[in-house]
Order: structure tokens, then C-alpha cells, then sequence
């Protein structure tokens, strides 16, 4: 593409902002209230006046190019221009946007449900959509703000950081262990079946190491949703391998050899550079920290002395 003398458009490199972002047209299209089409052609119309291309396409979306990455700081400053003129009753700067966070089932439910409500109450305007998935890190965010992974992934163009550390712990129902009883060492285990992720499905390498304390034990109930195995544990289905800060919730779940099967599993949180520059993102990333400080005695369970027998 042959260099272009033309002065890009705020325009367009604001519908860049939305494409950038997302990595989608679609969900572009939808931020900024334009459709498919047009977004095609502004972005044509920036590549033109840029005199090169600004996305490339990958699976499942498109990635800023170098030149693509320049003009975001561009489209960046502009926004920031427009909406230092929106500020609340009392002066201060009001944020809105749509967040799309991926996160296993535990954490959306009880560390980024919570960190959303909190957003929610300083910034009315800001909503934040929750995809639940146990997968590694996506190489490609298309559609995706944030994402929390269980274990360090490796990703490029993108900013990994440790949240912290929570554990799984073996556990029964009180009627299931009255009635089979409770092992007494990781040998016994060989005679109870084990309620835990379906392993043919399972693609987060640490989940699926932690199932080797208890190696011995046969599958019972297996599921990729891990409120399903808080469920069928309570429901008398075996020993579950769960996660303390589920399974401490519940009175009728009891800690079974908690000093031989501990497994310290920690969480990851994903984002591009560009996208933690939005402020709203910025706001849910920092809930999101603060409810894994406030919550690190939970999500690392109660002490082995309790709920044990």
C-alpha cells in the first residue's frame, strides 16, 4: 500500500479504537453504532490515509499491525479529549463502556461477580459481561477485555499478571463418609471414586495435574462446570476435589486428609497493553485485585483443623 499524504479521520481512527479492542467488526460495530459495513470501509479509508494496514487477520478476529498499534495512541488521546467533557455531579470523570471479562465458573461467581458490583456502584455507566470458560489463555483476545486463567500462561502481545493463590482440598458430604466412612490415608483413596473435570476435556495443565495427589481413585461424576462438582460431592456421588472456597461454604461438605491432598493453584489475569489504557477496564481490573487481597484467607481455606473429622 503506497504511503498516503491525506490527513487521517478522528472518525476513523475512533472506529480503529472500538476494532482494536474487541478484535471483531461486529462488536465494533455495535460499540460505536455503525454497521458491518461501514466499519469495512472506514478502516479501508485510515489504512488509505495512513498509507498502510492497521489490522492483520487472525483466527477468530483481527490484530493491530505495528502502524496499527501508532494510530491507537492517536485514537487513544482523542477519546480521552471527548470524554474529559463528561464528568459527574461532582466533577469528576464519568466512565461507561461495556467490559467483557472470560473467567473459570468459581472466579466469576465469586471474585468477578463481586468486583463487578463494585465497579457498578462508583460507575453506573460501566457494565461488565462475564463469559465463563476453564481454558488456557487465548493467543488472539478477539472479543475479550480481560481474561483469568488458572496457571501462568504464555501469551504475546499481552500483559500477563499474577492475581494470587487459592487451593483445592479433598472433600465429602457427612452422610457420604457416615455411611463409607472416612480414608485415613492417600492409600484408602483407592476405594472411593473421585468427583472431579472431565479429563479428555480438560485443557488447563495444572487442573489436570492436580488430579495426580489422588491418583488411585476412579471417576465418578465428572463434569467442566465446577459448581457441578460441589453439587454431586453434596449429593453423595464420592470425594470431591474442589476448590476450598466453594466447598468451605457448605456445612454438610467435610475436609478429608487436608495435609496430604493440598493442591496451591494460582490465578492469572490476561489483557493487551492498549485495552488496560481504557479507564473502564482500568476500574475493573483494580475490583478485581482488591477482591482477591480481601478474599486470599478463603481462597487459600480455612484452617485443616476445621470441618475435618
Amino acid at each position: 500500500m503506497s504511503t498516503s499524504s491525506a490527513r487521517p479521520s478522528a472518525d476513523d481512527l475512533l472506529v480503529l479504537l472500538a476494532v482494536g479492542r474487541s478484535g471483531r467488526f461486529v462488536t465494533a460495530a455495535e460499540e460505536v453504532g455503525l454497521n458491518h459495513t461501514t466499519i469495512s470501509r472506514r478502516i479501508a479509508a485510515l489504512e488509505h490515509s495512513l498509507g498502510g494496514r492497521v489490522l492483520a487477520r487472525v483466527a477468530g478476529g483481527w490484530e493491530l499491525t505495528d502502524l496499527g498499534r501508532d494510530a491507537l495512541v492517536a485514537a487513544e488521546n482523542i477519546e480521552s479529549a471527548v470524554r474529559s467533557l463528561a464528568t459527574g455531579a461532582d466533577g469528576t470523570r464519568t466512565l461507561e463502556g461495556v467490559v467483557r471479562l472470560s473467567a473459570t465458573d468459581g472466579f466469576s461467581a465469586y471474585i468477578a461477580a463481586p468486583a463487578a458490583a463494585q465497579v457498578q456502584r462508583h460507575h453506573p455507566r460501566v457494565s461488565l459481561e462475564i463469559v465463563t470458560a476453564t481454558r488456557r489463555a487465548s493467543q488472539h483476545r478477539s472479543g475479550l477485555d480481560i481474561e483469568v486463567v488458572v496457571g501462568e500462561p504464555r501469551v504475546r502481545r499481552a500483559i500477563a499478571t499474577r492475581l494470587g493463590d487459592y487451593r483445592l482440598g479433598l472433600y465429602g458430604s457427612r452422610s457420604y463418609l457416615a455411611q463409607h466412612g472416612t480414608p485415613e490415608s492417600v492409600t484408602d483413596l483407592a476405594r472411593y471414586p473421585l468427583v472431579y473435570f472431565i479429563d479428555a476435556m480438560l485443557q488447563v495443565d495444572d487442573l489436570d495435574l492436580a488430579s495426580s495427589f489422588v491418583p488411585a481413585m476412579h471417576e465418578s461424576v465428572t463434569s467442566t462446570n465446577v459448581f457441578v462438582h460441589v453439587e454431586a460431592t453434596r449429593a453423595d456421588a464420592g470425594l470431591g476435589l474442589l476448590p476450598c472456597f466453594m466447598a468451605d461454604r457448605h456445612d454438610d461438605l467435610v475436609r478429608v486428609l487436608p495435609e496430604q491432598v493440598a493442591v496451591q493453584l494460582s490465578y492469572w489475569l490476561v489483557t493487551r497493553k492498549e485495552t488496560l489504557r481504557r479507564p473502564e477496564v482500568a476500574a475493573v481490573v483494580e475490583a478485581i485485585t482488591l477482591r482477591m487481597r480481601d478474599q486470599h484467607d478463603v481462597l487459600l481455606g480455612r484452617s485443616q483443623a476445621e470441618g475435618t473429622v
